[in-house]
């Protein structure tokens, strides 16, 4: 009986599958609950050093981007902050995809909670 009841509380429980876990969501009986917050991160960009300057304006564009760090044999430290990390994952996307970038790479992630 006692081992009923256990295993009856055990099912009441919020539940956490490996999805909700990696996005930051957590499952409950009753629906879906996001973090509170936001989403802050480092990228470390390489980019051809000639177009370095018109680079750091196109990315400094971008919403919720600031130049933290230059290099000029090429490196950008970028520092960012996304609503949530679909978001964040966009912005890298975008950045890598930057005319004269060989490579942006997520060095730093961090959700920040309110």
């Amino acid at each position: 009986m006692a081992r009923a009841s256990l295993n009856k509380g055990l099912l009441n429980k919020a539940t956490l599958n490996r999805r909700a876990l990696i996005t930051g969501r957590v499952l409950t009986a009753d629906r879906v609950v996001a973090p509170p917050g936001c989403e802050i991160a480092s990228i470390i960009v390489q980019a051809r050093p000639e177009r370095l300057d018109q680079l750091e304006a196109e990315i400094a564009a971008l919403p919720g981007c600031e130049i933290h760090g230059r290099d000029p044999r090429g490196k950008l430290v970028v520092v960012t902050e996304a609503p949530d990390a679909g978001s964040l994952g966009t912005l890298l996307n975008t950045i890598q995809s930057l005319p004269n970038v060989y490579s942006a790479a997520l060095v730093f992630h961090a959700i920040e909670t309110a």
